[in-house]
């Protein structure tokens, strides 16, 4: 059999409006450039066998657990507000005051601090403004996860001791907001 790799859900009224007669030539036409690709099929099935032989889901229970347990110190930093987690990905987000929940100024870019000192130690944590993601594949290890929550601990250490100065462009359009 095939199996689907998308799916579009959309709810009865929208669905009404589009549906007719043929003759009429109203239809929702929805499609993707790699719409039933068979080596995109081939991985799909692949990696469904995988999840089912292996476990990979009782697996990543206990891995976010362990990812859960080597980051519980950071909910004591002065500059993290809170710490996120739903399955394999975790956030941290730094604050300039903790108590007021006051954010850094976007302009400084503290996440990317910690992004730097992260590949300066051969990590890779993912940086959204003030916050600092783990998203790491399933095949990680338990030792890798401390190994990055202590890189993420340095980081964060380091992003929030420093002063930063902002120059603002003089070009700088007051509706633009940097993502990183």
């Amino acid at each position: 059999g095939s199996l689907p790799l998308a799916a579009c859900l959309t709810t009865d009224t929208v669905y009404q409006a589009f549906y007719d007669d043929y003759p009429t030539l109203r239809a929702f036409l929805h499609s993707h450039s790699y719409t039933g690709n068979p080596l995109a099929c081939a991985a799909a099935l692949a990696t469904l066998d995988i999840f089912e032989q292996d476990n990979v889901i009782e697996a990543n229970k206990a891995l976010s657990a362990r990812m859960a347990s080597a980051t519980a110190h950071l909910a004591d930093h002065a500059h993290v507000a809170e710490i996120r987690q739903t399955g394999m990905a975790l956030a941290i987000e730094m604050v300039q005051d903790k108590a007021g929940k006051v954010a850094y100024p976007w302009q400084e870019r503290r996440g990317l601090k910690v992004f730097e000192h992260a590949l300066s130690r051969g990590a890779l944590l993912r940086p959204l403004g003030s916050v600092v993601y783990f998203l790491p594949p399933y095949v990680i290890t338990p030792e890798q996860i401390d190994f990055l929550a202590e890189v993420a601990s340095e980081g964060i250490d380091i992003a929030t001791r420093e002063s930063v100065s902002v120059a603002v462009p003089a070009n700088f359009h007051p509706d633009f907001r940097d993502p990183g």
